[in-house]
């Protein structure tokens, strides 16, 4: 019998000032029984940074061709396409074909910076990807604030991104490690 997912509830508070977004959202996560903590985290953390009305998580754990979060047009097109951790080069190539624009929020430490520079020259040539790498210190603390029901605040400002919880507080450092051509 197969193992099923562990629901998580998240009530989050967005106030990113940079983008003046300020929502509240009630998120119910479904936890891959293979799935970390952390990875759950970062997840909740692309969903915050990227909020939008039209924003919802995908199956891409399960499924290639679904992504972890993404974004759609009222047709259906795709927007924006969200993927974290280390995923194959040939779904994000993929990826890029179906959307305006591929996020990936790749974090791991050492295992990252080898995924991102044995596949770099594969990247070049893809020109709506961004990828942002988080760094093993932040990505833990998020796992730290992981629970079954959460209520957490998101504050955005200047670039910077801290998460809380009320108990604790971790400051989420980005370190961009592409970023996507504009489009004129």
């Amino acid at each position: 019998m197969a193992i099923k997912a562990t629901i998580f509830k998240a009530n989050l508070q967005i106030a990113d000032m940079d983008r003046h977004y300020y929502q509240n959202h009630s998120i119910t996560l479904a936890r891959h029984p293979s799935e970390t903590d952390e990875r759950m985290m970062v997840r909740l953390l692309a969903f915050a940074l990227h909020a939008h009305e039209y924003l919802e998580f995908g199956q891409g754990m399960t499924n290639d061709d679904e992504a972890d979060l993404w974004r759609k047009d009222l047709s259906g097109s795709i927007e924006l396409w969200i993927d974290v951790g280390i995923p194959d080069e040939k779904l994000i190539r993929k990826a890029c074909g179906r959307a305006d624009e591929v996020m990936v929020y790749c974090y791991g430490g050492r295992a990252a910076d080898m995924w991102f520079t044995q596949n770099s020259a594969q990247f070049e040539r893809l020109k709506n990807l961004s990828i942002i790498n988080l760094p093993v210190e932040s990505t833990h603390a998020l796992a730290n604030l992981a629970k079954r029901t959460m209520d957490l605040q998101c504050t955005i400002h200047d670039g910077q991104v801290w998460l809380s919880d009320g108990d604790a507080s971790v400051q989420v450092d980005r370190v961009v490690l592409r970023s996507a051509e504009t489009r004129k």
